[in-house]
């Protein structure tokens, strides 16, 4: 039975449709995804810290918490945590207790952050926006340098394992998704979100929590373009393939020319476009 409490993935709203230029009599239901606000608070000892605050789609709440702090460089692997639960203190209103989640980590005391020029409220669409240049935003994270290929067949079959997956999308029209591969071409996991960035962050929280980082021997796909905030994110989890249904940016470029990721974009059926390492993609 589930916890009434608890936000749903998506919510049924009556609605008036118009087709052909007229105005339906009758009134129709039609579901529509949930946009949800998560504070993600690090604790550590006796030291709590409101660390951010993203829209979100509800669902998968501890892998975008984890996915979230590993991609940003606040832990380093899945050994820095403690445990991940929603707040449940007497202050918070019980509307939103499952809408804060609590990261305890191991240490004694908070990380220092003081490289990070942002105090970590982002939103389900600008990710890191806040951040003013390339060179402002680098991470720890190594250029890939696994040296596996696909073939053209394999990269189109993403696309259609990536729209299977989106079985929320089929429902409401209204979210991102983020696919994970392996190399075989078995898809390994998905995620969706109101946010592209949080659709990632799930996916990465997902590999962390089940020991799979780094995601060397895998290949992402996301429904929405390739930004640089992604393809970060991608360099921190060690993924050498980046597939993207629209377009990239041109700090995308740059990160995955830097990181040493194969990038492409536009993937539709059996067409793409190769931005960086195309020597990963060969004909059968």
């Amino acid at each position: 039975m589930s916890d009434p409490d608890r936000p749903s993935s998506k919510v049924n709203l009556s609605l008036t449709r118009v087709r052909g230029g007229l105005i339906a009599k009758t009134k129709r239901r039609d579901s529509v995804v949930t946009e949800e606000p998560l504070e993600i608070r690090l604790v550590a000892g006796s030291e709590s810290r409101a660390l951010a605050v993203t829209m979100r789609t509800p669902g998968a709440d501890f892998e975008l918490a984890a996915g979230f702090l590993f991609s940003e460089g606040v832990i380093p692997d899945k050994s820095a945590l403690a445990s991940i639960t929603y707040c449940v203190d007497r202050d918070l209103d019980e509307e939103q207790r499952y809408n804060v989640v609590n990261v305890r980590l191991r240490s004694e005391s908070l990380p220092d952050l003081p490289s990070l020029e942002r105090h970590f409220t982002v939103n389900s669409a600008c990710g890191v926006c806040g951040k003013a240049h390339l060179d402002a935003i680098t991470q720890t994270a190594q250029p890939v340098t696994v040296g596996w290929t696909l073939t053209p067949a394999q990269i189109s079959a993403m696309s259609d394992g990536l729209r299977r997956s989106q079985a929320l999308f089929d429902q409401t029209g209204g979210l991102h998704a983020a696919a994970l591969f392996h190399k075989s071409g078995d898809l390994w996991a998905a995620r969706e979100d109101v946010g592209r960035h949080n659709a990632f962050d799930k996916l990465v929280g997902w590999a962390l929590m089940n020991d799979h980082l780094p995601l060397s021997e895998c290949a992402v796909m996301v429904s929405g373009r390739a930004s640089f905030e992604l393809l970060q994110k991608a360099a921190m989890a060690g993924i050498p393939i980046f597939c993207a249904v629209s377009a990239p940016s041109h700090l995308a470029v740059r990160v995955a020319h830097r990181q040493n990721i194969t990038l492409i974009g536009f993937l539709r059926g059996a067409d793409f476009n190769i931005y960086t390492g195309a020597t990963r993609i060969i004909n059968p």
